[in-house]
Formats: structure tokens, C-alpha cells, sequence
């Protein structure tokens, strides 16, 4: 088996909004904000080469949108999802499965493509399967008035009219260990329903990506919680029995939103889980 991570772009998003209910006198210290209170995040998707089947984990916003759209979320650099797999030797049409955590734009959008005369919508991966959970599916083609923003229906639907979709069966509990993807997957709710953080043993260590359970560094303590989150207090749980876990067996969290840290550790303290050290990916995995 080997990790890669796959870079599909930069934007920007409210500082306020990503840390709730802490003041910016105090979240600034880690993510300082522009003139325009906006901080810098990334969309980093995982791409994992197992024998013959080639797994990607999420696939940023893509390019559909309009420039309306897009001028919300400021998107900047030089990234982009076909740079970044061709950066490792693959293409998109090299994937056999797309593993999306949860159905918001940020983190499915480049699922979907428009088609060569751009009448409609196409698989972007079209040699794959996607995988969901019933539940998370049916929150978000249902969408509630909090989460409709976030939920687009140019982004879902095309996934189940293309036969490509596939769902992971949910446990009884909020763990299924070897899901039919290789890996383990622990279920959280407190940001969306069913979201799917997967837990991946490689080379000795267990690498989680941690989606928006944990989107950065900054969102380490647990009040800073997400104003995006469908249920805030629900969240801070599931961190908190996450983050004793991780502390406990030393797992390399593997940051979707941080833009300045690939992977992180934690560590317990007498304030509770904090920060241990982060590292770019091939610091740790050469």
C-alpha cells in the first residue's frame, strides 16, 4: 500500500465561522484572517494505492460552478486535482473508488464534471465506484434549511443516475472495522449526518482523515467547533472521545483543511488533548 496527498485547491471561508462561538482575538493566533475576516484553508484529498484497486478520498469543490459561485470562496493557487494525481504518475481515469466523507461542496464537487457540450452532468471518475452511507445520502438529497447551501444538487444526483454509487453498511455501533474499502470508519454526526472518517494502517501507524471532525490544527480544543456544524455540542462529544483516542495511540491526523499542515499528533495535557507536532507528509512517510 501507499498514501499520497492529493492537493485540489485552496480557498477562503469566514474565520468566525470555522471556530464558532471562540473570539477572533483568540483564533487568530493560529489562523490569522484578511482585511475581509477570511482565513486561508485547503482541500487535500487522500489517494491510497492498494494492489490493483486505486482509492480516492474525497475530490475538493471542482470547476463546474458558476464564477458567482466561486467568487463566495475565493479560490487561489496553483493546485488542482489533475495536477496533483499526475504529480504521482495516475489519472482520473486510474480510479477505482471515490470515498466521499460527507456530500458538502467543498468536499464532493469535483465528483461530478460537466459533459463535452455542457448539456449536463458526467461522473468525473468514470471507471469508478462512489461510496456513501444511506443515511448521510438521504440527509443530503432532503437537505435541512441550515445545510441546503451546502448540499448541491448538481453535485449528488449525478452520482446516482450514473449506477456508479455504492453505500457502506452502518454498524450497530459508530465503528465498522474493514469496510468493503480496506479500512476502518468511525461514523460522527455532530457536523453532518453519517459523516465517515476513515482509519487507515499504514506502515505500522493508523493515519485517520479527519474530514471536519477536525479540519485544522486550530480546531484542536474542544469549544472550537465549527458555526457549520449541525450539532455543535454533539460535536465537541465526538471530538473529545476522538482526540483521547488518538493521544492514546499516537495517530497521525491527516488534515483536509489545514493549509500550512499536512499531518498533525496530539497529546494529552493538564488542559485536556492539545497539539503534539505536525509534519508534511513525507516527514513521516518517506
Amino acid at each position: 500500500m501507499r498514501i499520497y496527498p492529493i492537493e485540489t485547491g485552496n480557498f477562503k471561508l469566514d474565520g468566525g465561522a470555522m471556530f464558532g462561538v471562540v473570539p477572533k482575538v483568540i483564533w487568530q493566533r493560529t489562523n490569522p484572517a484578511d482585511a475581509n475576516n477570511l482565513i486561508d484553508m485547503s482541500m487535500r484529498s487522500m489517494l491510497i494505492e492498494d494492489g490493483d484497486r486505486l482509492i480516492l478520498i474525497d475530490t475538493g469543490v471542482g470547476n463546474k460552478q458558476s464564477d458567482k459561485f466561486f467568487s463566495y470562496y475565493h479560490l487561489f493557487g496553483g493546485f488542482s486535482l489533475d495536477t496533483s494525481l499526475a504529480k504521482h504518475g495516475f489519472h482520473r481515469d486510474d480510479i477505482t473508488d471515490v470515498f466521499l466523507t460527507h456530500l458538502h461542496f467543498d468536499h464532493c464537487g469535483g465528483s461530478i464534471q460537466w459533459n463535452k457540450d455542457r448539456t449536463g452532468y458526467e461522473p468525473a471518475f468514470k471507471n469508478a465506484k462512489f461510496w456513501s452511507n444511506k443515511n448521510h445520502w438521504n440527509w443530503a438529497v432532503n437537505p435541512n434549511p441550515r445545510e441546503k447551501a451546502s448540499f448541491l444538487k448538481e453535485n449528488i444526483h449525478p452520482i446516482e443516475a450514473s449506477g456508479q454509487l455504492e453505500f457502506v453498511d452502518l454498524p450497530d455501533s459508530d465503528f465498522v472495522e474493514k469496510s468493503p474499502l480496506g479500512f476502518d470508519i468511525l461514523f460522527a454526526d455532530g457536523h453532518t449526518e453519517k459523516q465517515m472518517i476513515p482509519h487507515i494502517n499504514y506502515k505500522g501507524k493508523t493515519v485517520v482523515f479527519m474530514a471536519d471532525l477536525l479540519p485544522m490544527v486550530g480546531n484542536i480544543p474542544l469549544p472550537y467547533v465549527m458555526g457549520y456544524d449541525t450539532r455543535p455540542l454533539l460535536t465537541m462529544d465526538e471530538k473529545e472521545k476522538f482526540l483521547k483516542k488518538a493521544a492514546d495511540n499516537n495517530y497521525i491526523l491527516f488534515l483536509e483543511h489545514d493549509a500550512v499542515n499536512e499531518l498533525c499528533t496530539v497529546k494529552h495535557t493538564e488542559k485536556g488533548v492539545r497539539l503534539n507536532e505536525t509534519y508534511k507528509f513525507n516527514e513521516v512517510f518517506n
